[in-house]
């Protein structure tokens, strides 16, 4: 009855199929089937626990039972999602403020050196100067040492990272403690650097640590597709516990990381961050640095009339000078990265001093800053943290051009100098610390840029907030009533539109909302940051991609807003026709070929030369193997080996009929000489003698091939690069005799011809695909696929490249490479064409609507009666 139950069903569901009914019968069958299939799975997966513990029925079963049931039940919820953000949020947390109480007592302790020698110039310059320079040459020198990944800021590595591409350097143990211990020497130094972009990285490397071992408790974290999910997060959690700012983070993260971004992955990301954040400021708490869990840099800025609606304007002038200066800041880092990148190729001499180059800028920013000198003109006493809290104050500095008669507290009074007045002071500051913080960051240390932009931007904001108050000294008159412009809200604008600016992000505007802990200033700084970004992005790439073009890591560039004609161009416009491919009736010298040759990691098979009918895809890993086990020296021996008995056999039938005939002879008693000389069967026969081992061993003796083909000989070891040893080749293996058995004694003494004529043969055997692992479903694109929906499909699924198909038959191949150069021709040309800018690459003569018919229902004839070489289970 059961039986009649399952076929009813079954023909109830192919009559759905037939007649197209997809209603609620198929959603009932389907259900079903997945509740069968589920029950059918637990219950073999509780026999197979169940399986080794029936052998064992003693007294302590069932407690052994129970503990393996509790065990399963914890490791399966140790496993959870929610446990591994909270990990990661305490983690980064704790590194974080580790790494603030390492960067202030270097800090505080260069002050103390520095205010210890108050009476001797000299010796402060020379502690000025000597402490940062042997801490940045520490940080370089311990990285170079370490990890060399480390350096730099690691947002581009991470943006390439999260596209797909694989670098397991840059997640490893061991740039995460060189990236912790750089960064905080480096930034302890007082150079203009920051960490928020090092945060990002550092996130990552603690999300990958943490997956390693969270892979022990679940087989899911070692999935690549929550591999880069969890990514995703960390960079969130990164920006979150560096700055206290969760919301800001998670939205910065997306924006500077990820082109396209998974929404399942944002509660992810606000939570892990959220978790960050919040154990970052009670550590601060906890430590005494901090009275409560207050923002990070707490403002105080008027609430009942916190701006006019006349200073609008202003604000958006503001935003667009910080779009230039986000474009020159981006301009300028470029151009000191590739001098000094040339400098190293055309001379070794900072490739052997490699810690000369950061020494020597540390000493000129030093020198710049040094208090008693010009960095008296430029607040040069504070640090980055001093210097923002200063620049948000919300007193005017000026009025009229001179400076108030009032006692400034706290940092205020290092922008107050007796002889000039305080734009000059902020003017200089603006300017030197713009390009020094250019400099800066192309030293080989970890560093990031975000922090030196934003104060740069506040210190130009300021200056703007200073030039308006001292213009409007009573405020500007609304409805009757003056209200004071506070020169601090114009700080925050400035540092929030150039950060953006150089970033290409609008998320820095929450990210200052959080840092200052008020929204008082919401539309003016929102208006500056997008004006900004609108120049910015019109005139320069953001800095991320910049050094991802300078470091050439292969990612896909944006398609430029406002551009048009990039709506025109096509796959067959861009794509390589030249398509490397294997036939299934191929030979492996055909592989060997494609392996010297390929340039992709996989290679397309075809079922033949003449109908180039896509069947799948086989990885240049899957070649490799195959063609080391034709080519391999088990394979050689074994051919050996029968050549050996089958001469056994030859030699004992000969001896038997020998023996035959002489018995018979001898029952006659005739005898005869057998010549030795003239008979081909006799045992006796002498073999021509080889060479000795010794004299084969000789370089001198051994006769490279000469043929065209004999490039492949020893073929499988010259795909890489290396030379035959023929000790190695010529020796007999220790233990031949019990490998092939005791009753044939096989010895390998083929000489370098030998062996490559005997790989010639093999090279020209068909190849056998019964043992490979085939994609059958490889990614294809039409030759119609425009170039907008081909950018968007290798952004979202991370390609590398693409198979361009045409009715089955594979015509093309479409890579980052030539998306990337397809990219860069469109958006160069302006206004409307009539032709694609790429069209003289299209191919001549297109198949008419009959012809693509035919060739539709040859295809489905031809797929009918083939059959693939399927993927084997791990199983079989």
């Amino acid at each position: 009855m059961a039986g009649d139950g399952s076929d009813q069903r079954a023909l109830q569901y192919e009559q759905t199929l037939k007649y197209g009914r997809y209603s609620e019968d198929f959603g009932e069958y389907t259900k079903e089937e997945a509740a069968r299939l589920r029950e059918s799975g637990q219950r073999r997966s509780v026999s197979q626990t169940l399986k080794p513990l029936e052998n064992n029925k003693g007294r302590c079963a069932k407690c052994r039972f129970c503990t393996v049931r509790c065990l399963k039940f914890l490791i399966s919820r140790v496993g959870e999602d929610w446990i591994f953000l909270i990990l990661l949020g305490l983690l980064m947390a704790l590194v974080s403020w580790v790494m603030d109480f390492g960067i202030n007592s270097c800090l505080h302790a260069l002050m103390w050196i520095y205010n210890s020698l108050d009476s001797y110039v000299f010796l402060q310059y020379l502690a000025w100067v000597i402490y940062p320079v042997v801490l940045i040459c520490f940080s370089a020198g311990f990285v170079q040492i370490l990890a060399p990944p480390a350096a730099g800021s690691g947002i581009p590595e991470m943006k390439a990272i999260l596209r797909g591409v694989v670098m397991k350097e840059y997640l490893s143990l061991k740039t995460f403690v060189a990236k912790i211990i750089g960064l905080t020497t480096a930034l302890g130094s007082g150079m203009p650097l920051g960490k928020e972009g090092p945060f990002v990285h550092l996130g990552g490397l603690c999300a990958a640590v943490l997956m390693r071992f969270m892979s022990l408790f679940g087989e899911i974290y070692e999935n690549e597709s929550r591999y880069i999910e969890m990514l995703a997060a960390a960079c969130a959690v990164g920006v979150g516990s560096c700055f206290a700012a969760p919301i800001g983070g998670v939205l910065f993260s997306i924006e500077i990381t990820s082109q396209f971004f998974s929404v399942r992955t944002y509660w992810r990301g606000i939570f892990a961050a959220t978790i960050g954040a919040f154990i970052f400021r009670v550590l601060a708490v906890w430590n005494t640095d901090a009275e409560t869990i207050t923002a990070l840099l707490r403002t105080s800025f008027r609430l009942d009339f916190p701006f006019g609606l006349q200073e609008l304007p202003a604000f958006g002038a503001l935003g667009i000078a910080c779009g230039f200066g986000g474009a020159l800041f981006v301009y300028l880092n470029g151009v000191i990265v590739r001098f000094i990148k040339k400098q190293k190729a055309n001379n070794g001499f900072l490739m052997k001093k490699h810690l000369l180059y950061p020494a020597l800028v540390t000493l000129l920013i030093s020198t710049l800053t040094f208090p008693p000198g010009f960095g008296q003109f430029m607040a040069g006493k504070l640090n980055m943290m001093e210097t923002m809290e200063a620049l948000l104050d919300n007193r005017t500095w000026a009025k009229h051009d001179i400076a108030e008669e009032f006692e400034h507290m706290g940092h205020s009074e290092a922008w107050i100098h007796p002889q000039v007045n305080v734009f000059v002071t902020l003017g200089l500051f603006t300017f030197m610390k713009f390009w020094m913080s250019a400099l800066a960051t192309t030293m080989p240390v970890p560093y990031g840029s975000f922090m030196p932009v934003f104060v740069i931007g506040a210190g130009f904001g300021r200056l703007v907030g200073e030039g308006m108050a001292t213009w409007f000294p009573d405020g500007i008159p609304t409805n009757g009533t003056s209200y004071p412009i506070v020169p601090g809200g114009y700080a925050a604008v400035g540092a929030a539109a150039l950060s953006g600016a150089v970033s290409h992000s609008v998320s820095t505007a929450v990210i200052v909302f959080e840092m200052t802990g008020q929204i008082t200033h919401i539309l003016p700084i929102i208006l500056a940051v997008i004006l900004a970004n609108i120049v910015a992005q019109s005139l320069s790439p953001s800095l991320y991609d910049s050094l991802i073009k300078i470091k050439k890591l292969p990612f896909l560039p944006e398609l430029g807003w406002g551009h048009h004609e990039k709506y025109d161009i096509h796959v067959e416009d861009m794509m390589e026709r030249e398509v490397q491919y294997i036939a299934l009736n191929c030979s492996y010298r055909d592989l060997h070929n494609v392996l010297l040759t390929g340039h992709h990691n996989t290679v397309a098979l075809v079922e033949s030369a003449e109908s180039m009918i896509l069947l799948g895809s086989i990885e240049l890993a899957q070649l490799q193997e195959l063609l080391s086990l034709q080519l391999d020296r088990p394979r050689r021996l074994e051919n050996i080996r029968e050549r050996a008995v089958q001469d056994k056999k030859r030699l004992s039938v000969v001896s038997n009929d020998s023996s035959e005939n002489s018995s018979h002879q001898a029952s006659q008693e005739v005898s005869f000489q057998i010549s030795t000389e003239d008979s081909s069967l006799s045992p006796t026969c002498p073999v021509p003698q080889k060479p000795l081992k010794p004299a084969l061993k000789r370089p001198s003796v051994v006769e490279r091939p000469t043929s065209p083909h004999d490039h492949s000989g020893i073929a499988f070891k010259n795909l890489y690069g290396t030379i035959p040893d023929t000790e190695t080749l010529e020796e007999p293996p220790p233990n031949l005799k019990s490998f092939f058995g005791d009753d044939v004694d096989v010895e390998d003494d083929m000489t370098i011809r030998e062996i490559t004529e005997w790989e010639e043969k093999q090279l020209d055997e068909q190849v056998n695909f019964n043992n490979c692992k085939i994609d059958p479903a490889p990614f294809q694109l039409v030759e119609r696929t425009s170039l907008h929906k081909t950018h968007t499909i290798f952004s979202v699924l991370g390609l590398d490249h693409a198979y361009v198909t045409s009715i089955g038959r594979l015509v093309g191949v479409v890579s980052v490479k030539e998306l990337h150069k397809a990219i860069e021709g469109s958006v160069k040309v302006e206004g409307a064409k009539a032709r694609p800018a790429l069209a003289s690459f299209r191919d001549k003569g297109k198949s008419s609507s009959k012809n693509e018919a035919t060739d539709v229902h040859k295809l489905r004839d031809r797929l009918k009666s083939m059959q693939l070489p399927r993927e084997h289970t791990p199983s079989e």
